[in-house]
């Protein structure tokens, strides 16, 4: 009996044992589950991010490079058919060719060989008039100025003249150059405004008949540059003194080797007005950018994408308000959308939301600012930012929103007094877009000739943007401009002219933009006269 109690007690002492054992071994169980759960949560997140890369990859390699839907996708309207397609529409009349009657005109006569009947033989008589038509043609030439100056010698024995008189030599571009201002105004602009590499103009003017060799158009672009120098303080003055600016940055390789700096990669930046468009290149992508270029500055609005060197800038000058690019904001909804598709449907209903705010936005800026109309489209719009800034603090403090979304909702927040300055202050843009298109010259003359391979070079290319590009905004012809102003360098012996206000659009007066607006008067080499010999 006492044996069977002992064995009882030590079969109760293996049962606790083994309840204990067992519940640590399901402990263990549970929390190698739980583990087990958490890396795989990771480890979806990080499949899901990934695929997410992948997809923005593809999209931008192989995906469509605009947002416009195609006519399979159905452009209708609220009719439900097919909406109007652009263009010409077929059975509607149209215009007929257009006569380009700005252009030069040189008269062909054409006659027959032999005017005569086939049958007979006898001659054709000669009838009033005549069958026109136009063909458009382009001539291009390469021609040698050969100059001859005329000698005199003095007749007279009053001594005031000691020996042979010979009249002045042109005025040329560089002291001594071979080449005209003709040629080197082909080389600005082909280099700086069709972003086209020099080799290439080389090859092309070779197919002319005009061999150059590189060193000879390195070294004549490194003799002129310093003719546009003056230029530089007159663009910055008047940027400064205007209220509004676009302002946007991209890369922009200079090899040369800078104490300090490491690798080659610069930044050009552009800051555009009303009046101006101007390009600084630096090394730095720091906030001293801006803050150099806006010295003195202390009051105004500038638009810009999120980047931080802009509100550290803002930060230095209270008077300096930040206005938010709303096309980013899209663009993260956008990206959001190709990159999580189970959020698409979300995401692009955002977009909707910026599309109608683009709309009353435009809808205000139409109408008179002190009207009724305009007062009561400025409510709508207001309401309409109301209703978006409440729709954003309800996603923000939704639990069953994506933490990707919600990284989009907070970007969004945290701009939010940013992006509304458009909607307070009239007339302020709600985009950047502006100093994108600036920085689009720059971005394809960044690929085409990968960039500068020297400082002077580079600054050399920020000045010429600088002035072709402003030319652009009012609208100049820049091969009428930059002749202009290249032959009056000229003129004044290879020295800026005196008088800069002239070549300034803003101090030009009707007369003067007119004249810049044209296209240059081209001199024929065997007529330069211009007589009509027709």
């Amino acid at each position: 009996h006492i044996r069977l109690v002992h064995e009882a007690h030590s079969y109760k002492s293996l049962h606790q044992r083994g309840m204990v054992r067992a519940q640590q071994l399901a402990s263990q169980h549970q929390r190698a589950l739980e583990q087990a759960a958490q890396r795989e949560a990771v480890l979806r997140g990080e499949l899901d991010a990934a695929r997410a890369r992948i997809r923005d990859l593809q999209q931008r390699l192989f995906g469509i490079k605009t947002e416009s839907t195609s006519k399979a996708e159905g452009q209708r309207g609220q009719s439900g058919k097919p909406a109007r397609s652009r263009g010409q529409q077929r059975g509607a009349p149209g215009h007929g060719r257009t006569i380009q009657t700005q252009l030069a005109a040189r008269v062909e006569f054409i006659d027959l060989d032999a005017p005569h009947c086939p049958g007979c033989g006898l001659p054709l008589d000669a009838f009033p008039g005549t069958e026109d038509s136009e063909v458009v043609e382009i001539e291009i030439k390469a021609y040698r100025r050969v100059i001859r100056r005329r000698r005199y010698r003095p007749g007279c024995r009053c001594g005031c003249l000691p020996g042979i008189v010979t009249a002045p030599p042109p005025a040329r571009l560089i002291a001594k150059g071979k080449l005209g201002v003709s040629v080197w105004v082909s080389v600005l602009l082909d280099k700086f405004l069709y972003a086209r590499p020099s080799h290439r103009l080389l090859q092309d003017l070779a197919d002319w008949g005009l061999d150059l060799s590189p060193g000879t158009l390195a070294g004549g672009l490194h003799s002129i540059a310093p003719l546009f120098a003056p230029l530089q303080p007159l663009l910055l003055g008047k940027l400064r003194s205007e209220s509004h600016w676009h302002a946007d940055e991209t890369r922009w390789e200079v090899f040369v080797e800078v104490e300090g700096k490491v690798g080659h990669r610069w930044y050009l930046w552009v800051f555009q007005s009303a009046s101006v468009i101007h390009y600084v290149l630096d090394p730095s992508r720091s906030a001293t950018v801006p803050a150099a270029e806006l010295d003195g500055v202390h009051n105004g609005v500038m638009s810009c994408d999120r980047y931080s060197a802009y509100r550290t800038f803002a930060g230095q000058r209270p008077g300096i308000v930040l206005s938010f690019c709303w096309a980013h904001q899209r663009r993260d909804f956008l990206k959001l959308a190709n990159d999580h598709p189970d959020l698409s449907s979300w995401a692009l209903c955002w977009v909707e939301r910026i599309g109608k705010l683009y709309q009353l936005h435009q809808w205000r800026n139409q109408a008179k600012p002190d009207s009724a109309y305009y007062a009561a489209r400025t409510r709508h719009l207001k309401r309409a930012a109301q209703q978006m800034e409440a729709q954003c603090e309800a996603g923000l403090i939704d639990v069953t929103l994506a933490a990707p979304a919600l990284k989009v909702m907070k970007s969004m927040k945290n701009h939010w007094p940013g992006l509304t300055v458009c909607i307070e202050q009239p007339g302020v843009p709600m985009d950047n877009n502006p100093a994108e298109r600036a920085l689009r010259l720059a971005v394809v003359g960044r690929k085409n000739f990968y960039g500068s391979g020297s400082e002077w070079s580079g600054q050399l290319t920020a000045t010429m943007l600088s002035v072709l590009m402003t030319a652009r905004l009012w609208k100049l012809n820049a091969r009428t401009w930059l002749s202009t102003y290249l032959q009056a360098c000229a003129e004044h012996g290879n020295h800026p002219p005196p008088d800069m206000t002239s070549f300034l659009p803003w101090a030009m007066d009707a007369r003067r933009l007119d004249e810049m607006r044209r296209p240059p008067r081209g001199v024929d080499p065997i007529n330069p006269e211009g007589v009509d010999t027709s």
